[in-house]
């Protein structure tokens, strides 16, 4: 995946492949947040079985493997954050193993049943654990055939199937990549600590506008049952404000706020 960036020196660039990269980006650190994270980790809210699988449909094309796999990784490390247990604590494995090198392990390979049991039940959500490299693959070959047909049919956009591989794919995948596992190994190490947990989490506000709201890691610690990890009105987290507008259109429901004794709770 890496490597494959490296084409964007061969390939040239385009409007469309880069817009198509950022869109992409947008679209799917959304759906591993919200969805991922928020719903399958820590049902924080509540939302029909076709709405659960769009979005996980949606969040498998970012190459972060399966819901259930994420989910009862995500949950295991809640259970033993920053202790021996923890597979990806910055603290005592360095920063290097907890950004990407416990995702390339055969340990970390398997999906611990026993925590996601609640959602195991559903086939299309085991399937897409099972074949978790169909749904990138699926995506690779279409944003390729889209920029075939830019390349024959809107030759003035400049746009080629290459390029869309390239940058809507390999681009776009790489940097999400990075940028959702910055939580595990940055926001473990520095920021601020509004609430003593018995983890080292911290809220950083520059990884919240990366990660849609990720970064108010020391808040989500605290209280992981939040459908919103900005506490504060000034905290942003764009994945509540997608949530609330998801909620609004009627497509999930009764996403769980930050109750009062919580913010109580916060220091000065």
């Amino acid at each position: 995946m890496h490597l494959a960036c490296a084409c964007v020196f061969f390939v040239g660039v385009s409007a469309v492949a880069v817009w198509t990269a950022v869109g992409l980006y947008v679209a799917r650190m959304f759906a591993i947040t919200a969805f991922y994270h928020r719903y399958f980790s820590h049902r924080t809210f509540e939302a029909s079985r076709m709405v659960q699988f769009v979005f996980a449909l949606i969040g498998a094309t970012a190459a972060q493997r399966g819901p259930l796999w994420w989910a009862a990784h995500h949950r295991n490390h809640h259970r033993h954050a920053d202790t021996a247990l923890d597979p990806h604590s910055p603290g005592l494995r360095g920063f290097l193993w907890s950004h990407m090198g416990w995702f390339l392990t055969p340990s970390a390979f398997r999906t611990d049943w026993q925590r996601v049991n609640d959602f195991a039940c559903y086939p299309e959500l085991r399937w897409l654990d099972r074949y978790d490299v169909a749904a990138p693959v699926v995506l690779a070959l279409l944003l390729y055939l889209a920029g075939v047909l830019l390349d024959a049919f809107a030759p003035a956009l400049g746009t080629t199937g290459a390029q869309m591989l390239v940058w809507g794919f390999f681009v776009s995948t790489t940097a999400l990549f990075h940028a959702t596992v910055t939580i595990n190994s940055l926001a473990h190490r520095f920021g601020t600590r509004r609430y003593a947990t018995r983890d080292d989490s911290r809220n950083n506000g520059w990884l919240a506008l990366l990660t849609f709201g990720e970064g108010w890691h020391n808040n989500h610690h605290f209280f992981p049952g939040s459908a919103r990890q900005g506490f504060r009105w000034w905290e942003v987290d764009v994945t509540w404000y997608g949530l609330r507008l998801l909620a609004a259109l009627g497509l999930v429901r009764r996403l769980k706020p930050v109750p009062g004794w919580v913010l109580a709770k916060a220091r000065p």
